[in-house]
Formats: structure tokens, C-alpha cells, sequence
């Protein structure tokens, strides 16, 4: 896979509002070519504009972590995938990333398997009743996520070198929980650096309050394209 170090910068889009993620837009310009949508301006009229931000050459990441039963995950895929989307997220549950699967089929969207949510460390498992640590599940979830066909893993960047080994190279590898030297981590249990990250071997790295919420977001933005830049040089 080659990209440019302006690809592989996706930026969450977690605003409150269209008019407020068409200004962080206009404001990134050229700089940021890749932009993720949550749940929080999806239910506040994202879909209208991811739709809108795909038609004019942006490429558009729906983090919805989809799981529910067989079909419903099968359905909705099938209708996300009319959007002209670059990456939709599902849990890393077999039966979901199966049904996942098999409901982009015919489209260029890629799923994307989210093995453990970097805001959860292993007190977190342990209190959701899983007896494993962290690395421990990614990396089931991980083999799972190869062997059913899942395009590529949301999965921290203290994981990425582990399950890049795993999953080897044709799967996709995108990590949240960026944070720049000097960011503050809110609350991300599980972080690192852009340096750091493609170090350990993610493509795409997703970063929201370190850039959305600077005093200067495009400046925020081209010094993270920058660091990326160096790494890949490497």
C-alpha cells in the first residue's frame, strides 16, 4: 500500500453540528483529504453531509461500530455502502464481521474491525467479564477479523507491531488515540504518538480534539502531516 502522509490523516469530525463540521472543513482546506463521522453528527444530519463531502473528493470514514444480529448488520451495511464510503466500522464479533462482510459485497467500502475501544484498559475487560488482558483479546479478535474476510482493524497503536504479525500485510490497520507530545489524552487510555504509531505500523492514523479543538486547526493539522512525513521517510 502506498500513501502519502496527507492520506493517511484521518480527521474526527466529532462536532455537535453540520455548520460546525462544514467550518472545521473550510478551515483544514487541502491539508486533510479523509474525515471520520461517530454518532454524534450522524444523528445531528451527518449522513446528507458525509454524502456531500464524498462528492467533492473528500473520503469519508462512518465510525458507527455496528453489531446486532446477522441480518440487521447485513442490511445495514448494505445501505451504508450506497453512500460511497471509504471505511465503516463493526465489533469484532464473528457473526457480525461475517454478516459485515457479506453486506458490502458489490461496493469499494472496506469494513473495518474494531477489536478493543482504546478507552478501555484491562480493569475495564475485568469489569465487563472478559478474562483476558488487552493484547490478549485484539489478538483473538484480530485472527478472527483475517480468517472471516474483514478488510482492516481499529485497534490502538501499542498493538498495531503484534497484530500486524497476526493479520500480515493486506489487511488494513487504522489507529485512534493519536495524541501528539504535549496533548492532553481526555479520555484515551491507550495512546500514542504519529511518529510512534507508524513505527509500529499503522496506515491510517485518526486524530479529533488535538486538531478540532486547536486554537488553529489547519496549523494543528500540517504539523501531524509533518510528523507522519518524517516517519514514512524513515
Amino acid at each position: 500500500m502506498t500513501l502519502d502522509a496527507r492520506e493517511r490523516l484521518i480527521v474526527a469530525l466529532d462536532l455537535p453540528s453540520v455548520k460546525a463540521a462544514e467550518n472545521m472543513v473550510a478551515k483544514l482546506g487541502e491539508t486533510v483529504g479523509f474525515y471520520k463521522i461517530g454518532y454524534q453528527l450522524a444523528f445531528a444530519g451527518g449522513l446528507p453531509f458525509a454524502a456531500g463531502l464524498i462528492a467533492a473528493g473528500k473520503q469519508v470514514f462512518l465510525d458507527f461500530k455496528l453489531h446486532d444480529i446477522g441480518n440487521t448488520v447485513h442490511k445495514g451495511v448494505e445501505s451504508v455502502a450506497q453512500l460511497g464510503a471509504t471505511f465503516l466500522t463493526v465489533h469484532a464479533y464473528p457473526q457480525t464481521m461475517k454478516a459485515a462482510v457479506e453486506g458490502k459485497t458489490g461496493s469499494t467500502m472496506r469494513i473495518l474491525a474494531v477489536t478493543v475501544l482504546t478507552s478501555y484498559d484491562d480493569a475495564d475487560l475485568a469489569a465487563a467479564g472478559y478474562d483476558l488482558s488487552v493484547g490478549e483479546l485484539a489478538a483473538a479478535r484480530a485472527a478472527q477479523a483475517r480468517d472471516t474476510g474483514v478488510d482492516g482493524l481499529i485497534c490502538s497503536a501499542e498493538e498495531a507491531a503484534n497484530l500486524r504479525g497476526i493479520v500480515g500485510p493486506g489487511m488494513v490497520l487504522v489507529t485512534p488515540g493519536i495524541r501528539p507530545t504535549g496533548s492532553a489524552t481526555g479520555d484515551q487510555k491507550r495512546i500514542m504518538t504519529p511518529a510512534k504509531a507508524i513505527d509500529a505500523g499503522a496506515d491510517y492514523l485518526v486524530v479529533g480534539r488535538p486538531i478540532v479543538e486547536a486554537g488553529n486547526p489547519k496549523a494543528a493539522a500540517d504539523a501531524i502531516v509533518a510528523e507522519i512525513a518524517q516517519a514514512t521517510e524513515k
